[in-house]
């Protein structure tokens, strides 16, 4: 056995750890709950010097999966993870990674796919994978999901196929355990052995072509070479588990059980709570009951003869799933103990219960329920745990009262076109006189204190008359806003995922438009705005091309709160340079986040679209003023883009009643200028400048803790990178505001 130490650690930690030890070539990744700590655990010990591995920040799942893909092509080893939406976001591309034979690791932290939205953990991600033709083991301990990772890698590169570890999100993700592991990083890296790719995008001294075209036979072929491969890993795994367990004395086989040999009735049930029905075995056999559970520590290659080896004496088997396959009576691991039982000729009662839903707790109580299910002879054969009626005598609370477009229409801001200026010229809009108007984001809400959300949804929404729809990407305006069964919002409002809100929008536009078209809808116009912040114009933002090339009758609306702030502020392309964040960290080899901000109201500004502009709170009246223009341009010409610099206290780490001033600071170093390009026109609404208010851009950075660090002399060179930069978009906007051409 290798020496090992003894560690106290989640496995969330312990993925990453084990992916430290190995020093993948590359990780390809993007952050989503609860799986993205690894990455940050990954990146803080890449800034104290621990790894070598290249950790690239993709702008959304499908596109850190097409990283690893392409990395891998390279003939080195790579590392993702990834969770629920994010899984199914990367769907495509699983296919074509173990379809054209690469190995890779991507750690699955298994958790609700929305909608509704729900970030805690169940099962009904990873059952989406299990036709990709990876290899797929489920870890049910911290301990496991270590020593998986290990072994992952070695199978994965010995039968040419990608292996995915999956581990229950929030319990086995997050959750502490005493752990061991090895002390040296080679003891990993000699158990795992080189990998000699045979063959590689890189090779040019004998080219290959990779995921060529193929007609019918080939594909065949392709797909029984796969699956030919899929077989060898039912021979290969067991050998890495035995390898393995010499190295660790810790030993893995592809099934485990609990008192099953001479039970009656046994209970199968994937990752954490396998250990908790340990428990409830020991219960009710203290009673004289024959109970027993088992579990797979494999769900690709299904290991159905062990399996079946294990319940082969049962009379009854119940099967929890911790996720359903509607309408087949039972979630895919009731699907495939009935296959393994038709295949066995075995006459097994099944009773299937699907539980745990969105991260529902498991107790010693409800495994007993569960067995106890079993041994009673009329217990349906399928049901939910943990549901529940309702109170159906009690009507729908509706908490406001709806805002009528009179009441939402007082004339205190207007918009209309000149034709002698070729613009939009707004009326009114003072600051005073628009506290009339009603709020339709009701107070009570969840924010932060501090939080520039709801400060800057209000804002814009002061300068917009009439009725109003908006649509939320996911995020810290969504989750705060609308937690399940109230709302902060008194006009309607619907959510999609951040990769697609600006398509969804634009539906619900040309569908109030058809509606209205065929008499089905009343005649009258509706402002129709999309709300995004919290990286979703990362993720999002082919989405948002797409619907300004469209140019859609809509306003999207960013807030830049600099970051992915809703899953714990990791790094987002508009996050500052140099700005330390949960995937950027401070330390020896690192200062912070690498590159730049993304200017994105210059890359709306490529797709022609008609109204353009940035507002910041620090400047209030020119934010409801550009607030009623892009109202005006959506209802008459197309899309508007307008973005707000949105403060963040938790993660900025400054105070909240400091908030306007730094915002305000922000624009003073033109970090953030407020102009609008109008049809092509762009405008500098306030030049700093001019008012002899102009400051460098380390006096707006020391006064958040998230750039604090930049002031040390050290970091010089980079605090002059970014002031270079700023000078040089600052002096191509001044260039851009003298010139109508530009």
């Amino acid at each position: 056995m290798s020496k090992q130490k003894l560690l106290f650690e989640s496995g969330n930690e312990l993925a990453a750890y084990a992916a430290k030890q190995i020093n993948y070539h590359v990780m390809g990744y993007y952050p989503i709950t609860p799986s993205t700590q690894i990455a940050e655990y990954l990146d803080l010990m890449k800034a104290n010097g621990e790894h070598d591995i290249s950790l690239i920040p993709a702008e959304g799942e499908h596109s850190a999966a097409g990283i690893c893909y392409g990395a891998s092509t390279g003939g080195g080893r790579v590392f993702n993870a990834t969770s629920a939406n994010g899984l199914l976001y990367a769907l495509e591309q699983l296919p074509v990674q173990s379809g054209t034979r690469f190995p890779m690791v991507m750690n699955v932290a298994c958790r609700t796919v929305s909608g509704p939205l729900s970030i805690k953990g169940d099962h009904s991600d990873i059952m989406y994978t299990l036709n990709t033709g990876w290899i797929i083991l489920f870890a049910s301990t911290p301990q496991v999901v270590y020593d998986f990772n290990i072994c992952a890698l070695k199978i994965a590169e010995t039968v040419k196929l990608p292996v995915i570890v999956a581990f229950d999100g929030f319990f086995t993700s997050h959750q502490k355990r005493r752990c061991y592991v090895f002390e040296e990083d080679k003891t990993v890296q000699d158990f795992i052995g080189k990998y000699n790719a045979e063959y590689s995008a890189l090779d040019l001294e004998q080219p290959v072509s990779i995921g060529s075209y193929m007609n019918e036979p080939d594909i065949l072929n392709n797909k029984y070479q796969l699956h030919m491969a899929m077989e060898d890993a039912r021979k290969v795994i067991p050998e890495v588990f035995s390898e393995f367990s010499k190295l660790s004395e810790r030993e893995y086989q592809f099934t485990e059980s609990y008192k099953t040999d001479d039970a009656e009735v046994i209970l199968f049930l994937l990752g954490s709570s396998y250990h908790t029905a340990k428990m409830a075995v020991d219960i009710l056999r203290e009673q004289g009951k024959s109970v027993g559970v088992f579990t797979s520590n494999v769900l690709r290659p299904f290991p159905a003869k062990q399996l079946a080896q294990k319940c082969k004496n049962a009379k009854t088997i119940i099967v929890g799933d911790r996720q359903d396959s509607y309408g087949a009576n039972g979630g895919n691991m009731t699907l495939e103990i009935k296959a393994m039982l038709q295949d066995a000729k075995l006459d097994t009662r099944v009773i299937s219960r699907i539980y745990g839903l969105g991260g529902r707790d498991f107790y010693v109580e409800d495994a007993i329920e569960f067995l106890e299910a079993g041994l009673n002879s009329d217990s349906k054969s399928f049901d939910y745990k943990g549901i529940y009626p309702g109170d159906m005598s009690t009507p729908n609370t509706q908490y406001f009262n709806p805002i009528t477009d009179e009441e939402s229409s007082p004339g205190l801001t207007t918009c209309k076109w000149n034709d002698d200026k070729q613009n939009m010229e707004v009326s009114g809009g003072r600051i005073n006189e628009t506290t009339k108007m009603p709020k339709r984001l009701a107070p009570g809400h969840g924010a932060c204190p501090g939080c520039g959300i709801p400060v800057n949804v209000n804002l814009l929404l002061r300068g917009i008359e009439g009725n109003v729809v908006l649509l939320f990407h996911t995020g810290c305006g969504m989750v705060v806003t609308t937690a399940y069964p109230k709302t902060s919002f008194k006009i309607p409002y619907v959510h999609n995922l951040f990769q697609n809100g600006a398509a969804t929008l634009s539906g619900l536009v040309e569908m109030f438009h058809q509606r209205q078209k065929r008499g089905e809808y009343p005649k009258g116009e509706i402002t129709f705005i999309m709300v995004s912040g919290d990286g979703g114009m990362d993720i999002g933002m082919g989405s948002a091309i797409g619907t300004a090339l469209r140019n859609n009758h809509i306003i999207l609306f960013e807030y830049d709160n600099g970051g992915y702030m809703n899953t714990g502020y990791q790094l987002s392309y508009s996050t500052p340079k140099g700005a330390k964040s949960s995937t950027s960290h401070v330390g020896e080899y690192q200062y912070g986040k690498s590159f730049f901000n993304k200017d994105m109201p210059q890359i709306m500004s490529a797709t022609g679209i008609p109204y353009i502009a940035t507002v910041a709170e620090s400047n209030p009246a020119d934010f409801i003023k550009k607030a009623s223009k892009a109202k005006a341009y959506s209802q008459e010409s197309g899309m508007s883009y307008l973005r707000a610099l949105s403060a963040c206290p938790l993660n900025w780490s400054d105070k909240p009643n400091l908030e306007r001033k730094v915002i305000g600071a922000g624009v003073d170093c033109c970090y953030f200028p407020l102009y609008e390009i109008e049809n092509g026109i762009t405008n500098i609404n306030y030049n700093p400048e001019d008012k002899n208010k102009k400051i460098n851009v380390l006096e707006w950075l020391s006064m958040m803790g998230r750039t604090k660090h930049l002031k040390d002399k050290k970091y010089k060179y980079i605090v002059d990178e970014i002031q270079g930069e700023i000078d040089r978009r600052w002096e191509r906007l001044k260039a851009q505001d003298s010139n109508p051409l530009l």
